[in-house]
């Protein structure tokens, strides 16, 4: 019976097992004989117990007889029984499968393979029967802002309009609501306000705020995409910040989630970011802005290609000359991470020295700073931000655009990675160092948004 075939029926079962028609009434057996007995208990498999009290891989059903992978292929480690002369048939020349117990193993070996395959499937088949597989589902992630499992839409529109039109502003209620809900959650509570007091909720929020505060809830209540957008404009119009914050765009967003940015960016400020960077930019910053915003990364596949990393290493270390900037772009942005790492690495150990030692010698100003930052968010994205959010602290006046737009934008995405590298870095918490250094009323919010002192 064919493996797939096999788990379909049994998962079947499982889910009505009453609404089975009872089994036929079973003939009584005739009487073995004593000799066919003895025969049939020298040919059962002692410990066998069927299909459904398999477990591990039954003998005769590792996969070591099996091609070697070509070379320049990554496989991942597998533990495989070795074949010893002991486990050898006594009769080579007998055809596979020829016996019962033969039979038996193969379809247990057939079994074994399939269930690996249908794990996850069935798994999530169960889940989805349950009630609470959708919303427990979000808490796999590495953000600290969650999708609020008792969300009621009405309750938070209803809280709002109160911490607005009321006496005073309650700016903690206004922070504790949308600082505790998703940013698609947020964009729920918008349309609801609107459609209820006929009132942009956003526009009411900034009449009633200022400061620090009204741009953490303005960011908060924007779409990512034109957020980033936003980020971006204001970077490439300010010389000073062109390829610090842009690279962070442009480096750290995903394929979709950059397309969705250029897109915004073209329809609220009618122009293409490419003739924004052409036009702000010049040289190497230039040519590597306009790369990451191609968005041509090649995707990580399990295939490690040896002689690709040694022939990026070779390359780089004789790009020497003031023309071949452009070579230092193009691998910088072509290649995955992951390869990018093994270059590094090797171009370590063929240099004596680290990659970075490279570009801080041999590129100036904005372009060091920018090849810098992609190589930090290549090794490590989350130790990145950590550095980012660390430096923005440190400043005689806090950073605030760059934690609120740090804080806000990794919040769902690994803010929890991104507090564990700046605590093992520097010896204590994001937390902590907020709450030190930020002042005024969007510390509250900051601090939302951490959410947690990290022993």
């Amino acid at each position: 019976m064919c493996p797939n075939r096999f788990f379909s029926i049994s998962l079947k079962s499982a889910w009505s097992l009453s609404d089975l028609p009872p089994p036929p009434p079973r003939e009584p057996e005739p009487e073995a004989e004593p000799e066919a007995e003895a025969e049939a208990e020298a040919e059962a498999e002692p410990g066998h117990t069927g299909a459904s009290a398999h477990t591990g891989t039954p003998p005769g059903c590792d996969d070591t007889t099996s091609p070697p992978a070509p070379l320049g292929t990554h496989v991942p480690t597998r533990t495989q029984t070795p074949i010893s002369s002991d486990s050898a048939p006594a009769d080579l020349g007998t055809p596979a499968g020829d016996s019962k117990g033969d039979r038996q193993t193969a379809a247990s070996c057939t079994m074994s393979v399939t269930s690996e395959k249908m794990g996850l499937s069935l798994t999530q088949e169960i889940l989805s029967h349950l009630g609470l597989a959708n919303k427990t589902a979000a808490w796999g992630t590495l953000g600290t802002l969650r999708t609020f499992l008792s969300f009621s839409v009405d309750k938070d529109v209803q809280r709002l309009l109160r911490a607005i039109t009321g006496q005073g502003v309650d700016r903690t209620a206004i922070v504790d609501v949308l600082t505790n809900r998703s940013r698609e959650q947020r964009q729920l509570i918008s349309q609801a306000f609107q459609e209820r007091t006929q009132q942009d909720l956003l526009k009411s929020l900034q009449a009633a705020l200022s400061g620090h505060l009204e741009r953490i809830v303005v960011a908060l209540l924007q779409p990512a995409a034109r957020a980033d957008a936003q980020e971006l404009r204001t970077a490439l119009k300010d010389s000073g910040s062109a390829g610090d914050v842009a690279v962070e765009i442009l480096a750290t967003r995903t394929p979709p989630q950059l397309q969705e940015c250029l897109a915004v960016y073209k329809h609220d400020f009618h122009v293409e970011a490419e003739e924004d960077i052409k036009s702000e930019t010049s040289g190497t910053l230039r040519d590597l802005l306009l790369a990451l915003a191609k968005g041509g990364r090649e995707s990580y596949s399990e295939i490690i290609d040896y002689n690709l990393a040694e022939q990026d290493v070779q390359a780089l270390k004789q790009a020497e000359g003031p023309s071949t900037e452009g070579l230092w772009v193009l691998i910088l942005t072509q290649r995955n991470p992951e390869h990018l790492v093994r270059v590094f690495d090797r171009y370590q150990r063929c240099t004596g020295h680290e990659w970075e030692h490279t570009v801080r010698n041999r590129f100036h100003g904005d372009a060091q700073m920018a090849l810098l930052s992609l190589a930090a968010v290549i090794r490590n994205t989350a130790l990145y931000f950590a550095d980012k959010l660390h430096q923005a602290l440190q400043e005689t006046e806090p950073n605030y655009q760059a934690l609120m737009r740090i804080l806000i934008s990794r919040s769902e995405t690994d803010l929890l990675s991104i507090r564990a590298e700046f605590r093992k870095k520097f010896g204590r918490s994001l937390y902590s160092s907020l709450q030190d250094t930020v002042k005024g009323d969007c510390r509250p919010a900051l601090l939302a948004l951490c959410r947690a002192e990290d022993l």
